[in-house]
């Protein structure tokens, strides 16, 4: 199906200005699907704002407007009510909503991907995990349509931390080396940095650190706190504590003023403060 004009406004580094872009838009649609339609993802700004209460009024409303005749609304506000309550730490209630637009997107394979890929976030269970991400990752390879086909390096993403998490590195290390390759292939360069960046990450938990580190130093350019902290979680398995300090230095530095680890990684960006000194 065409993509709505106003998703490529989207810049998720800034969900206030996307809100602000996408509220601008308001005024000028009179169809009533794709009224509602934009109406879900100003709650997904306000919901990646941390605003939860605001997203889920915005929900409220789109809700009580649905109708027979707004189908791809209906999928769309499944899928946004899911993610601000995973977002806010309910996966347990935002999983059947994801389940619930994974059924109604079956002409729309676009939705169909985005909603199992979000349960191949969501799901408690380490195998429901992997289940829908390589169902979602199936779905987009198979696809025609070149807007879906797009999900698969996200896909490669999530697929590789899902192995990651579950310690099955070599799986891992292919899969983010699918990840790289595809990202390549688009040549956006931040995309290739953060697939490098993953490409280095299971290099280091197969104890490769010889060829994990020659992939993170070009990034640290590019001032990302998670690059510093690899480099000085390399460096201290290289049993180089004094080398390491700087760059975990660094990395508390810039990681510090994020948020979401702020309010739920503090022991993370404690050892990184320990480790400075």
């Amino acid at each position: 199906m065409p993509t709505p004009e106003f998703d490529h406004l989207w810049n998720y580094g800034d969900p206030a200005g996307t809100e602000a872009r996408l509220r601008d838009l308001l005024p000028t649609l009179a169809d009533a699907d794709l009224r509602l339609q934009l109406h879900t993802q100003i709650a997904r700004a306000q919901g990646l704002q941390r605003q939860f209460d605001a997203a889920h009024a915005t929900l409220d409303q789109v809700e009580r407007e649905l109708t027979p005749d707004t189908r791809v609304a209906r999928i769309r506000y499944l899928l946004e009510r899911g993610r601000v309550f995973n977002s806010s730490g309910s996966p347990a209630t935002a999983c059947p909503l994801f389940e619930q637009a994974f059924e109604q997107a079956a002409q729309d394979d676009f939705y169909a991907v985005d909603a199992a890929h979000m349960l191949g976030i969501a799901a408690t269970k380490g195998d429901e995990r992997l289940k829908w991400n390589l169902r979602a990752l199936a779905l987009a390879e198979a696809s025609t349509h070149p807007r879906t086909q797009q999900w698969a390096g996200s896909l490669y993403n999530n697929l590789g931390w899902t192995y990651h998490d579950d310690q099955r590195f070599v799986e891992a290390l292919d899969v983010f080396q699918r990840a790289l390759r595809f990202r390549e292939a688009q040549g956006q360069a931040e995309s290739i940095r953060i697939a490098q960046w993953c490409v280095a990450r299971a290099l280091r938990s197969l104890g490769r650190i010889d060829e994990a580190l020659p992939l993170l130093y070009p990034l640290l350019p590019f001032a990302d706190g998670y690059t510093y902290e690899e480099v000085g979680e390399c460096l201290l398995l290289q049993q180089q504590a004094e080398e390491a300090k700087p760059y975990f230095a660094k990395a508390h530095a810039l990681l510090s003023a994020d948020e979401w680890l702020v309010a739920n990684e503090p022991a993370r960006l404690e050892r990184l403060q320990s480790l400075s000194q």
